[in-house]
């Protein structure tokens, strides 16, 4: 199944920027973007935040503030943090063997990072690699990924896949299933997370007094670091 794979994808692969490079800094920031946020949007952001910031030590040495300002607009902006301190962590003491140590990055992060920077024959197992392993009965090799990745996003989808196009269909023992709608995740509007995202666009776009901001947004940023408030100014960190 895996050389069936490849071959398709070498036919149908996504041309996507972060593939052409071994850069492991750049693949941290990949991967901390696509998090929770959807390709087609990550992949403006991530070639601005590389030329705005093209390493580590040149991430590292910008204020917590410029950094928030950057991602507005990605959501999840803790990741933005995260990957900041990650960058400072990079620059003090180096890659850590164990990349789990690094601010923002688990153990599926951490396989990605060694698989596509590094090289190591390690399969990151996403929502999609474990579909279609589930749905296959079969267990891909490192390799593979990529591929992967882009036939669970086109080809064997959550819901209805497409099996009249997939490279795998002949010899896939789950071919013409349909499956029940994935959890909805919950509303954003109208949502706590809304009323955060926006306290904290105002922020950005300007220091503002807290009896003119949602009180408890802004404590909940501030929780978070995303947030300074002294004598009643809230603004980013710097």
């Amino acid at each position: 199944m895996d050389e069936l794979l490849r071959e398709w994808f070498d036919r149908n692969g996504r041309d996507l920027p972060w593939r052409g490079t071994r850069d492991p800094y750049a693949i941290l920031v990949s991967e901390i973007m696509l998090q929770q946020t959807q390709v087609e949007r990550v992949i403006p952001r991530w070639r601005a935040w590389l030329e705005r910031w093209p390493t580590a030590a040149a991430l590292a040495a910008a204020t917590s503030g410029e950094v928030i300002l950057a991602w507005q607009g990605l959501g999840y902006n803790r990741r933005a943090l995260a990957l900041h301190r990650a960058a400072q962590a990079i620059v003090t003491n180096g890659w850590p063997d164990d990349l789990t140590k690094l601010p923002g990055v688990g153990p599926y992060t951490a396989a990605a990072i060694r698989n596509q920077a590094f090289g190591e024959p390690v399969l990151p197992i996403d929502t999609n690699v474990a579909r279609i392993q589930e749905r296959t009965g079969h267990a891909f090799g490192p390799d593979s990924l990529q591929a992967l990745f882009d036939l669970g996003a086109t080809v064997c989808l959550a819901r209805v896949p497409r099996c009249d196009v997939c490279p795998l269909a002949a010899a896939c023992p789950s071919r013409g299933r349909r499956y029940e709608p994935l959890r909805k995740q919950s509303r954003f509007e109208g949502s706590f997370r809304q009323r955060r995202a926006l306290t904290l666009r105002l922020v950005a776009d300007a220091p503002r007094q807290l009896g003119e901001l949602d009180s408890e947004a802004v404590a909940a940023l501030s929780r978070d670091g995303l947030v300074e408030e002294e004598a009643g100014l809230v603004r980013l960190p710097v």
